[in-house]
């Protein structure tokens, strides 16, 4: 637990000292009009008050992310509390930062038409399909996830499965469609709250209850040979599990959603920054709990170690909290991941309008870029409940392609620290791009999704990867980067 505490102050501080420096470098200006206000449309560019952008911000981020990543994240043991705290200080919340405020500062634009300015014309077409692929993987996990624990609820058959699926399929549709304010900004402060409590609860739950679980000094070696990581190396395997709670490149096409309803520049740093330390927060108090049931004496209560996310969010929920406190965890949990699929179905909207320049006050144009997207998502879906491991194949492919993501943005922000900030805060996310550049080169390498070879082959393609990223870099600074 002391491991535990000490994350948890850690991540508090990064906030406090290390947000500042970094809104410092960016140079916030409360003083410059926002997209909120310069291109307000009444549909996508709405300005909202500021709590409330901060609380859809959170909840788009969110998903099931800093919950069934950090469960899973957990079988490796303390070494997912460093990764928590130091991927989300210095490399998700930086990340979620810089995609947000250089939104703000170029109109609102998403992270297909940043990449464009910073890295390229050809690296903005790759964007646009790069983030529309992952988008609508989104949309499809974060349908079926919610849809199976409603289903498990309601009498745990294929049928009260496909209904939940249908229901909310058809809130995607409306959400994706209707103004921003209309039920995104009514409705997601509501369950940011529930998600928030839940989190809150579970965190005095572990201080009641004080359970003795692995400490950081206790080894960083993978604890779960036969849990469901056996053969899964800490790298690159768990800076993949845990995505949403250190950083994920998914955040970087919603930070754009609410770079539009953002009322001053100067709330950047709340909003962008403190929504991502927020989900950080709830990551560590997730993964904090499952040690407690995979190493302690939560065994018994989930009867084996290499019990589900699902099954272990289930036992915490209705044991620790209660009739009513577990109805509301669950609530949130449902809830996390519903609003993160209906926002990624807007971004893609949003992203494919910005690239063809159609206006999307029209409900026409709405409409024809939304069905395409729905249609997709729709043959995903199909592919899923039809094939029984269409899910975790899905999953998978999503998690790579989550982290590849997060890859562009990072090269993307520290070309643009090189061009307009002081001679060495390019080092901010220069680190971060280069080990994610490894991360996701050995992943691709040894997973079944990819080329399946050995790891030693794989450790070696990803060290020449980043080590040719690197060069490249600094060829291209010496050479064009000053001009």
């Amino acid at each position: 637990m002391f491991s535990f505490v000490a994350s948890i102050v850690a991540l508090i501080l990064g906030y406090l000292l290390y947000g500042r420096f970094v809104d410092r470098v960016f140079g916030s200006d409360p003083s410059r009009p926002t997209p909120a206000i310069t291109k307000a449309d009444g549909i996508d560019f709405v300005k909202m008050p500021t709590w409330k952008v901060y609380m859809i911000q959170f909840l788009n981020i969110a998903g099931t992310g800093p919950i069934f990543g950090a469960i899973m994240g957990a079988k490796f043991g303390p070494s997912s509390y460093l990764w928590i705290v130091f991927g989300c200080i210095f490399a998700g919340a930086v990340h979620d930062y810089f995609t947000g405020m250089l939104s703000v500062r170029n109109g609102g634009v998403g992270i297909p038409e940043l990449v464009g300015k910073y890295l390229g014309k050809g690296t903005k077409t790759v964007m646009l399909v790069f983030s529309g692929l992952l988008l609508i993987l989104v949309g499809t996990v974060f349908v079926y996830s919610p849809a199976e624990i409603l289903g498990s609820m309601t009498g745990g058959t294929t049928t009260a499965f496909l209904i939940w699926v249908g229901v909310i399929f058809v809130y995607y549709i409306i959400a994706t469609l209707l103004p921003v304010d209309k039920v995104i900004g009514r409705i997601y402060p509501v369950f940011a709250i529930a998600l928030i409590f839940m989190a809150i609860a579970l965190m005095v739950c572990l201080f009641v209850k004080w359970p003795s679980i692995p400490e950081i000094w206790d080894g960083l070696q993978n604890r779960g040979p036969s849990v469901g990581v056996e053969g899964q190396p800490i790298f690159p395997c768990l800076f993949i599990t845990i995505a949403c709670g250190a950083i994920s490149g998914f955040h970087a096409t919603q930070s754009p959603l609410m770079a539009r309803c953002l009322p001053d520049e100067k709330h950047g740093r709340p909003v962008f920054y403190g929504a991502m330390i927020t989900e950080g927060l709830v990551a560590l108090i997730w993964a904090a709990v499952s040690s407690w049931f995979f190493f302690d004496g939560g065994q018994a209560a989930l009867g084996a170690t290499s019990a589900s996310a699902p099954s272990v969010v289930t036992a915490v929920a209705r044991g620790w909290l209660g009739i009513v406190g577990g109805i509301l965890a669950i609530l949130g949990v449902v809830a996390a991941p519903i609003t993160s699929g209906d926002t990624a179905l807007r971004s893609a909207r949003l992203i494919i309008a910005d690239f063809f320049h159609l206006e999307q006050k029209s409900v026409r144009n709405r409409f024809l870029i939304a069905i395409p997207l729905f249609i997709a998502v729709g043959l995903l879906l199909w592919f899923n409940v039809s094939d029984e491991n269409g899910f975790n194949t899905i999953w998978r492919y999503f998690g790579w392609s989550n982290q590849t993501l997060a890859v562009f943005s990072l090269w993307m922000i520290t070309v643009y620290l090189v061009r307009e900030k002081g001679r060495f805060h390019y080092f901010m996310t220069l680190i971060p791009a280069v080990f994610m550049t490894s991360v996701v080169t050995t992943f691709i390498c040894i997973d079944k999704i990819g080329f399946h070879m050995p790891l030693q082959w794989s450790f070696a393609i990803a060290g020449i990867s980043a080590g040719i990223a690197v060069l490249l870099f600094y060829l291209w600074k010496f050479t064009k980067g000053r001009k």
